[in-house]
């Protein structure tokens, strides 16, 4: 009888190697942090954005309201007869009137220039805030304004009016002329984070000098010197040099 002998059987051995840990992926250079610093300077600056145009155009409000209500009372003797007379804010003084159109448009010339001259804007925006409420300070007192009303309502030249008052409406010029100093200092302090006007704003030969200037070459990446040299370009050139002007073909 023919007996076959079976081959003992071999453990099945897997030739696969567990992956080596690859260990934790690279953090962003940036980091979480510095991302959430960015967002809330972001917020910070359209917050005073929002702040400094509510303070501005309602302190210009204010001061010329102000400019056309009456300031102060008084009255003027002629025969015997008291005759009341009253001056108006414009007749006392027209420089807060005029300082408040100054800083409107200050306000608005902001998101039309940048760097240097959005600071220069925001101080005199600043400082035509600071004019108006000083001079509505100084002048609500002044009866010069009255007793010239008092003149044309006698027909005497050096009348003068006597029983003089004044009314609230300096104080509200003085309150506007504080709004827009607080505008002002809002701009110096957060202006160079505001958004600007869009190129479209800019004169003609300046968007055409933007459109006509060859986009920038990457030296890292072949397709960009391939389209530097299919335009006739220089790849190696610095873009920082500027480009010089071509001689006219004769």
């Amino acid at each position: 009888m023919n007996t076959s002998s079976a081959a003992p059987e071999q453990p099945v051995t897997s030739t696969e190697q567990p992956a080596p840990d690859a260990g934790p992926e690279p953090a962003d250079p940036a980091g979480p942090g510095v991302v959430r610093r960015a967002d809330s300077d972001r917020r910070t600056a359209y917050r005073a954005l929002a702040v400094a145009l509510a303070c501005g155009v309602l302190g210009a409000s204010l001061v010329l309201l102000a400019a056309g209500k009456t300031w102060a009372h008084g009255t003027a003797s002629s025969a015997g007869h008291a005759m009341p007379v009253h001056a108006g804010g414009s007749q006392m003084t027209a420089l807060p009137g005029a300082l408040a159109l100054v800083g409107l448009a200050s306000l608005v010339a902001i998101f039309a220039v940048r760097r240097v001259g959005r600071y220069v804007v925001a101080a005199l925006l600043t400082l035509s805030g600071l004019g108006a409420a000083v001079t509505a300070l100084t002048r609500r007192g002044d009866h010069g304004a009255l007793d010239s009303a008092a003149a044309t309502a006698t027909s005497l030249t050096h009348a003068t009016a006597a029983h003089t008052s004044t009314t609230g409406w300096p104080f509200v010029s003085v309150a506007g002329g504080l709004l827009l100093l607080l505008a002002g200092l809002i701009a110096l302090r957060h202006g160079s984070r505001w958004p600007a006007m869009s190129s479209r704003y800019d004169r003609p030969g300046i968007r055409a000098a933007r459109a006509s200037a060859p986009p920038a070459v990457d030296p890292d990446r072949p397709e960009d010197l391939w389209k530097a040299l299919d335009r006739g370009e220089d790849p190696t050139e610095d873009p920082a040099a500027g480009h010089a002007e071509k001689p006219a073909a004769r």
